[in-house]
């Protein structure tokens, strides 16, 4: 059952995001947007809107600058904020299965249809945005709905990996206690794990601990 729709558990202030450990290792934005469910280790980066913007500008999809701009209309239009909240969440679970279970028409169609429902309730400009940095990055800006853009980043990152036919790439981590997703870059298309440093490392430890028991 999902949890109750929140702006957050203590919203109160415009102050500066919260330092919230997101992890980044999926290689694609919509399948980083999977993994951030509390079934693929950690807290739901959507459990409330406040974390949602942490994430959104974790991924870059927002600079400091507009993600804060966010928080303070999801104040003063609270409304707007929990229903993107809970598209986000529809959102991301109709991803999830295309993800993982992407070979079933069914789960492409899903995915179809929920690309185009976003798509179809967003309007506004594309513009390439030089970041403090000194890389660039192309940006959506909402015209209208402000709420309804937010989530316009994610699904066109699935819908270039439906166009571009990346889907038989996507692995799940080897992992059965992980849950995390990402798009296999390798050559030999063999990567097992979704970061070597966690998972990987474990799967090593736990190697070695049974070639000390044989």
């Amino acid at each position: 059952m999902a949890p109750p729709l929140e702006l957050t558990a203590s919203f109160r202030s415009t102050a500066q995001p919260r330092r919230v450990p997101f992890a980044f290792v999926a290689e694609r934005l919509w399948l980083d947007f999977v993994n951030t469910d509390a079934g693929a280790r950690g807290a739901d980066a959507l459990h409330d809107f406040s974390r949602f913007t942490d994430w959104l500008q974790a991924a870059q999809v927002l600079d400091a600058e507009r993600a804060s701009s966010m928080r303070r209309r999801s104040l003063q239009q609270p409304a707007g904020a929990l229903a993107v909240l809970g598209d986000a969440r529809r959102v991301r679970t109709v991803l999830r299965a295309l993800a993982e279970i992407g070979d079933a028409a069914h789960a492409r169609l899903d995915a179809l249809n929920e690309i185009n429902r976003v798509l179809g309730r967003s309007a506004g400009t594309r513009r390439l945005e030089l970041r403090d940095d000194g890389s660039f990055a192309r940006e959506f800006v909402s015209v209208g709905d402000a709420f309804a853009g937010l989530l316009i980043p994610i699904v066109e990152s699935a819908a270039d990996a439906l166009i571009l036919g990346e889907r038989h790439r996507v692995r799940r981590c080897a992992d059965p206690r992980c849950g995390r997703v990402f798009q296999d870059e390798t050559k030999n298309g063999r990567r097992r794990w979704c970061d070597m440093s966690t998972c990987g490392n474990r799967a090593k430890a736990a190697r070695h601990r049974m070639k000390l028991h044989a």
